[in-house]
C-alpha cells in the first residue's frame, strides 16, 4: 500500500529503532548503570565539549545524558542572525546546569536562560559566573515561556522532558511532563523574532511525535540538522521555523 505524502514526512524526521537493537543496547546499559550513578544525585563537576560545568545533585547531568552535546553541537553550525540590525538573542529553555545558555553566549548571544527548578536555576547561575559570561545571561526561575512574556528572540534552545507523566520531584521533571510538549509548541512562536529559528533535541525513548505533529500545525518547517544513534535510542536535533521565516539552517 503506498504512503500519503504527509507520512513519508513523518517517516523522514522521525526515526525508528528496532526492537533487537533496543533490547541489546538495554542489556549493555545495564552493566554501566551502577558507574554511572556514582554521579547522579550529588555535586559533580563535568565536562562538555571541553568546558567545566558544575552539576548540583537535582540538576540534570549534561555529561551522562547525550542529549545537551548533540544540541551544543548543532548550536555550533548554526549562522547568527538577527532581523532587528542588534545584538541576537537566544532563549534557553529548561536551561538546568546552563549548558546551553552559556554556548550561546559564547556564540555571541544576549541569552534569558528559565528553568522551573530552583537548584537549576542556582546552578545555572553559578555556570555562568565559572564562564564570565554573567553580564550576557540572565538566568530566570518559571515555567517555560512565562518568565519572559512579550519578549521575542532570534534563536529558541529546547532540551524537553521527553515522558508523560507527572514528575516525582524537581530532578525527575527534567524527564517527565504532563503537556510541556504542547504548551512549548503552543508558545514558541509568539517567541520568536521574524526569522527566528528553535534548536529543538529529541529521543525516540518519549513522545517526540507529539511535539513534532504540534510544530507542523502551526505551521513550521522542520529539519534534522543532526542525529546519533546510539542502540536503543536515537537522538535527533530539528531546526524548526516558521513557515515563510528567513535564514535557513546552513551546516
Amino acid at each position: 500500500m503506498s504512503q500519503s505524502s504527509a507520512e513519508v514526512a513523518e517517516a523522514n524526521i522521525i526515526p525508528r529503532v528496532h526492537p533487537c537493537f533496543r533490547l541489546l543496547s538495554q542489556a549493555g546499559y545495564s552493566f554501566v548503570r551502577p558507574f554511572l550513578r556514582r554521579r547522579i544525585g550529588r555535586t559533580v563537576l563535568e565536562h562538555v565539549e571541553g568546558l567545566p560545568f558544575l552539576v548540583l545533585p537535582d540538576v540534570f547531568n549534561p555529561s551522562i545524558y547525550r542529549t545537551g552535546r548533540l544540541l551544543v553541537q548543532a548550536l555550533a553550525a548554526l549562522p547568527i542572525r538577527t532581523e532587528c540590525g542588534g545584538e541576537p538573542r537566544a532563549l534557553d529553555i529548561g536551561t538546568g546546569s546552563g549548558l546551553g545558555a552559556i554556548f550561546a553566549a559564547r556564540r555571541g548571544y544576549q541569552v534569558a536562560a528559565v528553568d522551573i527548578n530552583p537548584s537549576a536555576v542556582r546552578c545555572a547561575r553559578i555556570n555562568a559566573l565559572q564562564h564570565h559570561l554573567e553580564d550576557r545571561i540572565d538566568v530566570r526561575q518559571g515555567d517555560l515561556f512565562e518568565p519572559v512574556q512579550g519578549e521575542r528572540f532570534d534563536l529558541v534552545l529546547f532540551n524537553p522532558p521527553f515522558f508523560r507523566g507527572q514528575p516525582r520531584n524537581a530532578l525527575d521533571a527534567a524527564w517527565r511532563g504532563a503537556d510541556v510538549l504542547e504548551r512549548f509548541a503552543a508558545g514558541l512562536p509568539a517567541v520568536l523574532n521574524s526569522g527566528g529559528v528553535g534548536l529543538i533535541v529529541l529521543s525516540t525513548d518519549g513522545d517526540c511525535q507529539a511535539l513534532l505533529r504540534e510544530l507542523r500545525n502551526i505551521p513550521m518547517t522542520i529539519e534534522v540538522v543532526r542525529q546519533r544513534h546510539f542502540g536503543n535510542e536515537i537522538i535527533t536535533v530539528y531546526h524548526v521555523q516558521l513557515d515563510g521565516g528567513k535564514g535557513a539552517y546552513e551546516p
